[in-house]
């Protein structure tokens, strides 16, 4: 075990929720979880967790995480739990939200006596599972101190970005980065394309200049395949860039690319990809540069 505590709450147990549940489960924590729809609790019970059928019953932990997809769940799951009978110490958000409804949980935590810290994290669910996620957080540096050893478990890199809010706008410019990575990425390879290259020999040699990463090679096979299985919706996409954009526009930072693609992103959806992983972006780009629909 990471530290000597009570016990670890996790609220949210979706797929990024239940990998990152799993490796506290995995270093050999005691974890007991909630989830709205209980079902989606099995694996992590299945791995050795205690679920509870109401959102108090993790009121008792001394650290609660909490994985949700939006602004207003994180509110309304953390105004439930700190209205139980007990308080957690800490609650861990590690969703991506806005930093307006962070502030607003931090407050209403502060007021019941417990402490919050935000720790949104980069990777998906396989990337998590695999140990290769990355975190950043922020909050009182001895909110990060007490929850930084289960931090480093659930993520191969965690970074202290400051006292408050921080983290949700760094995380927010991790995934509008992201965004527009990927509209280049499916622009240039459907020029290769349309141009007579195989669409995987392309990829075969942009992984093996400077430009490669980790992420494209890790994503070829389905970028290849034309694989959408999600990792991360282009639902979920549009969101964070819905937030990134609009701190943009607060701090009057302009951001012209970002801009674009948040227009694709939502021509995405509205032909049908709202639910596939975001690579579909791929989709897009092929439709509108008359590429074959089935190559």
């Amino acid at each position: 075990m990471t530290a000597n505590v009570r016990s670890l709450g996790w609220l949210g147990t979706g797929r990024m929720g239940t990998a990152l549940a799993g490796r506290l489960l995995g270093a050999g924590e005691r974890v007991t979880v909630w989830n709205r729809t209980p079902a989606r609790t099995a694996p992590l019970v299945a791995a050795g967790a205690r679920a509870v059928p109401e959102i108090t019953g993790v009121g008792s932990c001394d650290i609660v995480f909490v994985t949700v997809s939006a602004s207003a769940d994180l509110e309304e799951v953390a105004a439930a739990l700190l209205a139980g009978p007990s308080r957690p110490g800490v609650i861990v958000d590690c969703s991506t939200v806005s930093a307006a409804a962070s502030a607003r949980v931090r407050a209403m935590a502060a007021e019941a006596g417990a402490g919050f810290l935000t720790a949104p994290v980069s990777g998906n669910p396989h990337v998590v599972a695999e140990g290769g996620a990355c975190i950043v957080a922020s909050g009182p540096v001895e909110t990060f101190s007490r929850v930084r050893p289960y931090l480093d478990v659930l993520a191969r890199v965690v970074v202290y970005a400051g006292p408050a809010e921080q983290a949700r706008l760094v995380k927010l410019c991790h995934n509008l980065y992201l965004g527009m990575m990927v509209q280049a990425l499916v622009e240039v390879t459907s020029l290769a394309e349309k141009g007579g290259t195989d669409r995987a020999a392309f990829l075969e040699f942009l992984n093996g200049t400077v430009l490669a990463s980790d992420w494209v090679r890790k994503r070829t096979p389905d970028l290849v395949a034309r694989d959408w299985t999600p990792t991360f919706t282009t639902e979920l996409l549009r969101k964070d860039f819905d937030l990134g954009l609009a701190a943009a526009r607060a701090l009057e930072v302009p951001l012209p690319v970002a801009a674009a693609v948040h227009q694709l992103i939502q021509s995405a959806i509205g032909t049908g990809l709202r639910d596939a992983d975001f690579l579909s972006l791929y989709d897009q780009q092929a439709r509108v540069a008359a590429l074959d629909s089935e190559g």
